[in-house]
């Protein structure tokens, strides 16, 4: 056997022995497989996992106090169709605070300072009881203590006159007494505090210069 032909057996045993060397360290591909993913080209923007763009979502000033698919939600969007700046939540923060300025008022017999945020008819209402309380000698001594609850049960709003109406109901409590003429107590205490529930309805003229709401309307 020459030397040239031992040299190659040498050659193709170490080549063979290479092979099976790698194949038991790298392993062997078998079936389907995923070819490589791409590279990222340069010019791609990050995306950022989960995160989606929500255009024309519900507006939460609405939806926070009334059902999104409600009439109510539907005319309070046409408010602020007409009056963009109009806000319900603030809308809230003001009748809530002329809700305890009406009653409190209605209860002391002091509404004539009031009539810019009452309906005409609504006034006469209350200054008949009021009337009617003083031909009978009694006052009333009355004390707000809070709101446990306020929300908008109603909205309706006409696009042609532009008139909205808000319905809300409150939860407020209060410390009231009755006295007749001569002082003495004939009804409540002015320590025990009674919850007062009412149900009001405020309307205005969307987009008039007059940003005041007045009460048109009340119930239990």
């Amino acid at each position: 056997m020459g030397s040239s032909l031992i040299q190659l057996l040498v050659l193709a045993a170490i080549a063979v022995f290479l092979i099976l060397r790698l194949r038991s360290v790298l392993g062997t591909r078998e079936g389907f497989e995923k070819p490589p993913a791409p590279l990222p080209r340069e010019d791609a923007a990050p995306r950022r996992p989960g995160f989606e763009v929500i255009e024309g979502g519900p507006d939460r000033d609405i939806t926070d106090h009334v059902p999104a698919d409600s009439d109510a939600a539907r005319a309070l969007a046409a408010m602020k169709a007409v009056e963009p700046d109009f806000s319900v939540t603030e809308f809230l923060q003001g009748a809530r605070a002329a809700y305890e300025m009406i009653l409190m008022a209605y209860e002391r017999g002091e509404i004539d300072e009031l009539l810019p945020l009452l309906d005409r008819e609504v006034y006469e209402s209350f200054a008949e009881v009021i009337d009617q309380r003083r031909q009978q000698g009694l006052t009333i001594e009355a004390n707000f203590v809070g709101i446990r609850d306020i929300q908008i049960v109603d909205a309706h709003f006409d696009p042609k006159t532009r008139e909205a109406e808000i319905t809300v109901r409150f939860v407020a409590e209060i410390t009231s007494v009755v006295r007749n003429a001569e002082g003495e107590i004939v009804e409540g205490s002015p320590t025990e505090i009674k919850k007062q529930r009412d149900t009001w309805t405020f309307a205005r003229i969307m987009g008039d210069e007059d940003p005041n709401w007045k009460l048109v309307a009340t119930g239990e």
